[in-house]
């Protein structure tokens, strides 16, 4: 097993060698506007994965991975001499589509945006069903409660011995 900081380090070699060499000695005109976006590589250091974005359309992205792959044993020796192991690791390109998962989640969170200000503005024109307050206590009762309280405490009478009566 390998350090993890070595195989971090050989990861982000990867990245930067496989797109030197994308930029500079890859001429096939079906490579569009790619970006290799993260490279990562296995604790023993025999395959990488490499990701990428392609502006364009989903045309742009399959020409792009076809050039990807007709130019990976050319960009597979190339890292495997600059990283000098005893074996070169094998290459996997993987299309990133991060972007379009960003542009979901932003759609997403608008729609949320858009129920939440049409629930508050329902919420501000709304009217109870029934009364404002459907738990009202009748006042008339309150007076009723303490006239019989009061009532009550006048009937208890002490007697001499200290005792209560009624």
């Amino acid at each position: 097993m390998s350090d993890p900081a070595k195989v971090r380090r050989h990861a982000e070699r990867v990245r930067e060698l496989v797109a030197s060499v994308v930029r500079s000695q890859i001429k096939d005109p079906r490579l569009g506007m790619i970006t290799i976006t993260d490279a990562r590589i296995t604790a023993d250091l025999r395959d990488a994965t490499v990701f990428y974005t392609v502006l364009g359309d989903s045309v742009a992205q399959a020409d792009t991975a076809a050039a990807l792959e007709s130019a990976k044993g050319l960009l597979r020796s190339t890292v495997g001499k600059a990283l000098g192991l005893r074996h070169s690791p094998t290459l996997t390109f993987v299309l990133d589509d991060v972007q379009d998962q960003v542009k979901h989640i932003d759609d997403l969170l608008a729609a949320a945006r858009n129920a939440d200000a049409e629930v508050q503005r329902l919420a501000a024109q709304a009217k109870y069903a029934g009364e404002a307050q459907p738990y009202r206590v009748d006042d008339e009762t309150d007076e009723a409660d303490e006239t019989d309280e009061a009532d009550e405490a006048t009937d208890v009478k002490e007697t001499p011995r200290g005792g209560e009566t009624r």
